[in-house]
């Protein structure tokens, strides 16, 4: 892994990439007219330092020096570069500082910070965690992945995009944050908030439907958090209520990013069919090109669901509700406020072009009538009082998570198996440049 330093309009920032991202992008220049002039230095000079170091120096220089270059789309990705970041002035401050090819992985960080405490989750690759900090006692929620079972399912690609929108994910209130990342030779770990509410899956089961107020309160913090990733570039493509998380204070978090589509520049579509069967936009279904929109689709169905309990074309059957939702018009219950049915309807459409959203994304959902009592900005500042508060005691509360989890053992096997980084010779490159350590962790 390299990190390359950059600074323009007074703002500095550094960019990690992997050689064999370096020769993503060289490729496809390569195939436009763009490229003249530019040379990657092979991989055989990765075992020399001073010839690597000049030859990835020369070609990020020629990147950010060169007009047509700089416009490209997949070197403004490349070199993270945002709207707000004036390309004329991006320069290095010296030259031997533009790239910096020290290692990512952190030295420090393993499962022995950690005290944990009880399961509290499960997915396809392994568990979650409820563990404690060693030093700080600060309760945090750990995600283990077992790295065998990743490869074999074929998942490194969304685990490795799940690590870096959780990155991104630190400058928003209702995404849940990452506070750090490691592995051993075994597994992969995520270290997250633990946010102790209970999921909105398990309060829907409790009350079976929730009053448009609550419902309105909840919809507003997703829709906010779906608009700020797709801002970032971010298709987040499986919303839905087991991966809505509330905290002590009643506020909805988003979570679970493993299936985020990362670097969807605002125009454009992709194909990969994926989500929950539930909550499958119609243009998926239909394997049809798709962008920003399924997520609206989907804050439709998650809606409806506080409302009514079940998702708008629930069948049992596969096979059938597959077919609700590409043919079934919509049906709502008839004491529904005129907003609220309004919203679903529109957030409902099978045609994706006549769906709210599809235009002008965040900003059309945000001035939707059935919004018009949330002050945005204080829901952001978190100064709205939630219309409903989840029973907990204490940060390590775990009374709102299944019982199914907190009741079985911690396998020995989580402890067991982990080494520290500073001792982990031989991990393969899989999963080169997982690690995550911000310069102020829960370690200082």
């Amino acid at each position: 892994k390299f990190i390359i330093h950059l600074k323009a309009n007074n703002q500095e920032w550094s960019v990690t990439r992997h050689y064999t991202e370096f020769h993503a992008i060289y490729t496809k220049l390569r195939e436009s007219e763009d490229c003249t002039g530019l040379q990657l230095p092979g991989n055989n000079l990765l075992g020399i330092f001073t010839n690597r170091r000049k030859g990835l120096y020369k070609f990020v220089k020629k990147l950010v020096s060169t007009e047509l270059l700089i416009k490209n789309e997949d070197v403004r990705l490349f070199l993270d570069l945002h709207k707000d970041k004036k390309l004329s002035n991006l320069t290095s401050s010296h030259d031997t500082d533009l790239i910096d090819l020290g290692p990512t992985e952190d030295k420090k960080a393993s499962l022995d910070d950690f005290e944990i405490v009880k399961t509290i989750g499960e997915g396809n690759f392994g568990k979650v965690y409820l563990a404690v900090t060693r030093k700080t006692n600060q309760a945090l929620a750990i995600k283990v992945l077992k790295k065998d079972a990743v490869k074999q399912r074929k998942e490194v690609d969304n685990v490795m995009s799940e690590r870096n929108v959780l990155v991104k994910s630190l400058n928003h209130p209702f995404l849940c944050k990452l506070h750090l990342s490691f592995q051993s030779t075994t597994k992969l770990y995520f270290v997250l908030d633990y946010i102790n509410g209970g999921e909105l899956f398990y309060h829907i089961q409790r009350e079976r439907v929730f009053t448009e107020t609550r419902t309105r309160f909840y919809a507003a913090q997703i829709a906010s958090a779906l608009g700020y990733l797709h801002s970032e570039n971010i298709i987040y493509r499986d919303l839905k209520p087991e991966n809505i998380l509330l905290d002590s204070k009643g506020y909805a978090i988003l979570t679970d990013f493993g299936l985020c589509k990362q670097n969807s520049a605002s125009q454009s579509t992709t194909l990969t069919f994926c989500g929950t069967p539930e909550y499958l936009a119609p243009e998926i279904l239909r394997k049809q090109p798709y962008d920003f929109a399924v997520d609206w689709w989907c804050l439709g169905c998650v809606i409806y669901e506080m409302l009514h309990g079940l998702p708008p074309f629930y069948s049992e059957n596969r096979a059938h509700m597959y077919r609700y939702i590409l043919e079934r018009p919509l049906r709502t219950r008839n004491t529904l406020s005129s907003s609220t049915e309004n919203i679903l309807f529109r957030l409902l459409q099978k045609d994706k072009i006549s769906r709210l959203g599809s235009e002008n994304d965040f900003e059309e959902i945000s001035k939707h009538r059935f919004f018009k009592d949330i002050d945005w900005i204080k829901l952001l500042e978190r100064k709205l009082t939630a219309p409903f508060l989840p029973s907990v005691t204490s940060s390590t509360d775990t009374r709102n998570i299944s019982p199914e989890f907190v009741n079985s053992a911690v396998p020995n096997s989580v402890i067991c198996s982990v080494m520290r980084s500073r001792n982990l010779h031989g991990i393969d490159e899989t999963f080169s440049g997982f690690s995550y350590i911000p310069t102020k962790n829960i370690h200082n």
